[in-house]
C-alpha cells in the first residue's frame, strides 16, 4: 500500500486505505461479511480465505471478546483486507478501534451522542438506520452513505425503494435477514452499493478451519 504525506503534516505519513471514503470502502465488494470471532486463532486465515475469494472489506464485530484483537491481527496480517470493526455503539468504542487499526465502524443504530462521537472520528463512519427521521439525523450531521438494519424485518426493498424518492442521494448496505438468494433483488436497487450478511461465515466451516469453503463462498459472493 502506497503512502503519503498529510498535507498539513509533510512530516506525517497515512495508508490510503485509512483515507477511504464510506462508499469506496462499501463498493470494494459486493458483500460485507458481518463477522463474530470466537476463537482469535481462526481470525487471520478466515480474513485470507475471504480475500481470496474476493472479498476485501470485512465487519469485525464487537460482539465477542476477541473482536478488537482479531482486527488488530488480521489488519498486520492481511495486507489486502479492508478491515473495519462493527456493533460500535458508543465513543469509546469508536476510539477502540480506531486505535487496534480498524478503517472503518459501522453502528447497529444512531443517536445523537453516536453522532457526535461519529463527527470527531479520523475512520470512515457508516450507521445503522431503521427509520426515515434517524437518515435525517445522520444527514444533518454530514453522512450519507449508511446502514439499513435490520434490514428484512423493516421492509427490506420495499423500505429502501420507499426512502429513494426523497433521499435520492443516499447509499445504503442493508445488513439483516440477506442470504445469497436474496442478495440479488437488493443489489439492483439503484441505492444500494453492496449488502451485508453472515452467511459468507457459517459457524461450523469456522470452527473446522475449512478455509477452502469459506472462499468458495466468498466467490460465489463476489460473483453477484
Amino acid at each position: 500500500m502506497m503512502n503519503r504525506p498529510s498535507e498539513t503534516h509533510p512530516h506525517y505519513f497515512f495508508t490510503l486505505e485509512n483515507l477511504m471514503t464510506p462508499r469506496e470502502i462499501l463498493t470494494a465488494g459486493k458483500v460485507v461479511p458481518v463477522i463474530a470471532i470466537d476463537d482469535l486463532s481462526t481470525a487471520v486465515d478466515l480474513a485470507h480465505a475471504l480475500v481470496e475469494g474476493g472479498i476485501p472489506t470485512l465487519e469485525i464485530t464487537l460482539r465477542t471478546a476477541a473482536g478488537l484483537e482479531a482486527i488488530r491481527q488480521i489488519k498486520k496480517e492481511v495486507p489486502n483486507a479492508i478491515v473495519g470493526a462493527g456493533t460500535v455503539t458508543n465513543g469509546e468504542q469508536l476510539k477502540a478501534v480506531t486505535d487496534a487499526g480498524a478503517v472503518f465502524a459501522i453502528s447497529p443504530g444512531f443517536n445523537i451522542n453516536f453522532a457526535k462521537a461519529a463527527e470527531k472520528s479520523s475512520i470512515a463512519v457508516i450507521p445503522g438506520i431503521a427509520t426515515p427521521g434517524e437518515l435525517m439525523l445522520a444527514l444533518e450531521h454530514g453522512i450519507n452513505t449508511m446502514k439499513l438494519f435490520p434490514a428484512e424485518v423493516v421492509g427490506g426493498k420495499a423500505m429502501l425503494k420507499a426512502l429513494y424518492g426523497p433521499f435520492a442521494d443516499v447509499r445504503f448496505c442493508p445488513t439483516g435477514g440477506i442470504s445469497l438468494e436474496t442478495a440479488p433483488g437488493y443489489l439492483a436497487l439503484p441505492n444500494v452499493l453492496c449488502v451485508g450478511g453472515s452467511w459468507l461465515t457459517p459457524k461450523e466451516a469456522v470452527q473446522n478451519k475449512d478455509w477452502a469453503a469459506i472462499t468458495k463462498l466468498a466467490k460465489e459472493a463476489s460473483a453477484l
